[in-house]
């Protein structure tokens, strides 16, 4: 079970300062624990303690950096179970899903603690002409600074790992703003790293109010933001930031086109996965299936067999497929979404229910496209089915979106393959699979409405660091 309450921890060091704010089991509603909640002061000290150890940081040599690194690998495999129950109880996700990213955890920690150690640069050959003889130039890369990190409530330990790790790897100190519905795992995350020998003040992990996390993005001594969640307030973020660089990993409402060479009861276990892994709340999670119109009554029929045998119920039985959205509030608005929908022509296909937070995994077809469970991003358990004749205007309804996250596309043919991969207006093509298959050593982020740069270590990595110069002349 979750402890009693939870520090905040302001410049390496757990704070307990207050227990404001309350984190509830997502399930059953009732309060889970307590958490410190920090100020525009602890905000200020805890960026002021990231500035002081730039130095300590970048100075870091990268086998102590990879050391880290390694220690928090170990100390989250020993903790594991502790980890998987946490999510379950913050996020309501599925035990199952839970562990799964645990795994991912430990994953994304392992890859930095080895991209760690390959920080390179290169030598170039600058005599291109005449004036340029006797130069030579070479370049490194350097860490940008102190670096401010906003994480979501989705996936609480991954997502956060995904900008904590690659920071450690490169030597940039840093401060978290986690999600206030979801702040366990980023706290527990710190609690590890405090036993480690990072620098002091090297890392503030504090839990606040949208309100009064403003420091987070304006401070100047702030040199790079990374945001991931809505897109209504990742841009507004990146307005303030000022002369800062910003990565941003927003929404999605990710298309999955199933061709007419597709082996069908394949195609229908990964879009079961990609569109109802924990209850639909993933940017990438399937929302648009469009399918060909030979196969798609069959697929259709499959689909809507195979949704139906899904189990709701407590995230912590092992059998629960289908938990509990974050909050009831977000499951209403789905559901008025989907009653929408129908009201404008659309089929309910399966599920459509909702019990508090609890919303049925929904199938709907021949709703009109302007209905905002088509536009919009559901993050939720519902996927729109439609069909195509031509593949040429499958990935112009693919790309008939303001986002663009990644698409999954089923097709056996390699023609159709390279055309997807050239036309479509996404950060990623996933051929064979859903767009909502991701590993976290690969390049991950969006185009459009869906985002500025990539995570993924190395891609993170890069984005944390500068490129420095070196020209030598030899009289």
């Amino acid at each position: 079970m979750l402890n009693p309450s939870y520090p905040y921890y302001l410049a390496g060091k757990p704070v307990a300062a207050n227990q404001d704010l309350e984190v509830t089991d997502k399930f059953t509603g009732e309060l889970a624990t307590r958490v410190a909640v920090a100020d525009a002061t602890a905000i200020d000290a805890g960026i002021a303690a990231a500035d002081a150890a730039n130095d300590a940081m970048r100075r870091l040599p990268p086998f102590e950096r990879q050391a880290i690194l390694n220690h928090c690998v170990r100390r989250f495999q020993e903790r594991a179970d502790e980890l998987a129950l946490s999510l379950c109880i913050e996020a309501g996700k599925p035990i199952k899903d839970a562990r799964g990213e645990v795994s991912r955890l430990i994953d994304t920690f392992s890859i930095a603690a080895e991209e760690s150690v390959r920080m390179t640069g290169e030598v170039m050959n600058l005599e291109i002409s005449p004036r340029a003889r006797g130069y030579r130039g070479m370049y490194k890369r350097v860490p940008i600074g102190p670096c401010s990190f906003i994480s979501p409530f989705n996936f609480p330990l991954n997502l956060a790992a995904h900008k904590i790790a690659p920071a450690i790897a490169v030597g940039c100190p840093f401060v978290l703003k986690p999600a206030s519905r979801t702040p366990i795992g980023a706290l527990v995350i710190g609690e590890v790293l405090a036993e480690t020998d990072i620098p002091d003040g090297a890392f503030s992990i504090l839990p606040c109010s949208r309100d009064g996390a403003d420091l987070f993005t304006t401070d100047d001594r702030l040199k790079l933001l990374s945001f991931t969640g809505s897109p209504s307030v990742g841009w507004k973020l990146k307005s303030m930031a000022g002369k800062k660089p910003v990565v941003l990993e927003l929404g999605g409402n990710a298309a999955c086109i199933v061709d007419e060479d597709t082996d069908l009861q394949d195609a229908v276990s990964r879009l079961i996965v990609g569109a109802f892994y924990q209850s639909g709340q993933s940017c990438i999670g399937v929302q648009r299936i469009i399918v060909h119109e030979s196969i798609y009554d069959s697929l259709r029929d499959q689909l809507v067999a195979a949704t139906k045998k899904l189990v709701s119920g407590d995230p912590k039985n092992e059998e629960t497929f289908i938990g509990p959205m974050i909050s009831e509030k977000e499951a209403e608005r789905l559901d008025n979404w989907i009653q929408s929908a129908v009201a404008a022509g659309g089929k309910l296909l399966c599920g459509g229910t909702r019990d508090g937070a609890m919303l049925e995994a929904t199938l709907l077809e021949n709703v009109p496209e302007d209905q905002d469970v088509c536009t919009k991003e559901a993050f939720g358990p519902v996927a729109i089915l439609s069909k195509f004749k031509s593949f040429d205007a499958a990935l112009a309804q693919v790309n008939d979106s303001v986002f663009g996250l990644q698409a999954g596309i089923f097709t056996r043919d390699l023609y159709r393959m390279q055309q997807a991969w050239d036309e479509l207006e996404v950060g990623g093509v996933i051929i064979g699979d859903v767009p909502s298959w991701r590993v976290d050593n690969m390049p991950y982020g969006g185009v459009k409405d869906s985002g500025l740069g990539r995570e993924g270590i190395r891609f993170a990595m890069e984005d944390m660091t500068e490129i420095r110069n070196l020209v030598i002349r030899t009289p």
